[in-house]
């Protein structure tokens, strides 16, 4: 029986191990790009930075001290030199795509920050297992650009679970639309036609306005934005403004919002302000062939007949009188009900004609 050299009793005296083997080491030297460690094996094992985390510029010697216990993973018992090379990071990633297995398998809501904006949606890291967010999954609403998300940490669940084809998705958007659908279901059942409820401007268009009221949308139409003409309403709203509005009706999952508040209908007052006789000043707001009508106050309009303009013959309103002109008028007809006001020029003058008679 022959005897062991020390070279044969100095390699058996060290444990063996194989590729994909994970094992337990301790740092024994670290360096910006390189981290050495001795995993009881004859040959000590190494780690680069590509291997220990995902930051291409890191500083292994700010992350990691000569003493720290590291179970680690073996990539190749041999490179070549007689080193063992190592990674940290893909068994940290192994583990984390059994932390999302079970995620998946559990509809599990997760938490991680975004640590980076692609083209096509967002990637997240849970335990140094990249997910990824396809933009269609990142809100309930089409958003055009997601640079907002960078650093911020977001909630998802896992919708789709193949680490063999690297494909591990995200899925933002169906937990926004469970809690706007749980937003609604509140709202609407203690939402009643006259409330008063407060908003965010969310979207203008040319025939009104959709207000959030939080987590349902309520349009807010051209003809309800005042008692009086709104010509465009992007002229008149902000997105992201805060409004009160009036609950004015609500049929099944939509709600037609006013600010036509019965405290400010112009209206209420007109049997004392627009009364028969009084004299009133209004503004010329359009015409037409058979007269002009003035605005007298907001959602107040009345009608100055052509026959009304003057005492002398008018042919058309336009040959005397202009969108803009402020005219002062009699009353000489209220019609509540229907609210229908008439005005007279022609009674001032001829009323005017008559005290200059009488003083002659």
């Amino acid at each position: 029986m022959s005897e062991l050299t020390f070279e044969q009793m100095l390699d058996e005296s060290f444990k063996t191990i194989h590729n994909g083997e994970v094992v337990d080491g301790t740092v024994i030297d670290v360096k910006p790009d390189e981290i050495i460690l001795n995993i009881g094996y004859k040959a000590d094992g190494i780690i680069t930075r590509s291997e220990y985390t995902n930051e291409s510029n890191a500083d292994l010697t700010t992350m990691v001290s000569v003493g720290d216990a590291m179970t680690v993973k073996v990539l190749k018992v041999n490179d070549g030199e007689g080193q063992v090379l190592l990674t940290y990071k893909r068994l940290v990633a192994e583990k984390g795509n059994e932390r999302l297995r079970e995620a998946f398998e559990n509809k599990e809501v997760l938490k991680a920050p975004v640590t980076q904006i692609l083209g096509g949606g967002l990637s997240v890291v849970v335990e140094e297992a990249r997910v990824f967010i396809p933009a269609s999954l990142v809100s309930d609403t089409y958003e055009k650009d997601l640079s907002k998300y960078q650093g911020q940490e977001i909630e998802f669940v896992i919708s789709e679970f193949n680490p063999r084809r690297n494909r591990i998705i995200g899925d933002r958007r169906q937990l926004l639309v469970a809690a706007r659908a749980e937003k609604q279901k509140e709202l609407f059942a203690r939402l009643q036609v006259g409330d008063r409820i407060e908003g965010i401007v969310k979207n203008v268009t040319d025939f009104g306005a959709f207000i959030d009221l939080g987590g349902v949308d309520g349009l807010l139409h051209i003809s309800e934005m005042s008692w009086g003409r709104v010509e465009n309403p992007k002229k008149v709203f902000t997105v992201g403004e805060k409004l009160e509005v009036l609950v004015k009706d609500i049929h099944e999952t939509k709600i037609a919002l006013s600010l036509k508040f019965p405290e400010t209908n112009p209206w209420a007052n007109a049997a004392d302000d627009f009364a028969v006789g009084n004299v009133v000043t209004g503004r010329v707001a359009r015409m037409t062939d058979f007269g002009a009508f003035v605005e007298l106050a907001p959602g107040v309009d009345a009608l100055l007949h052509v026959s009304q303009i003057s005492r002398a013959h008018v042919e058309k309103p336009a040959d005397v009188l202009s969108v803009g002109q402020e005219i002062t008028a009699k009353v000489v007809d209220l019609n509540e009900a229907e609210k229908k006001i008439s005005l007279s020029i022609k009674a001032l003058e001829m009323a005017e004609a008559s005290v200059s008679e009488e003083e002659e």
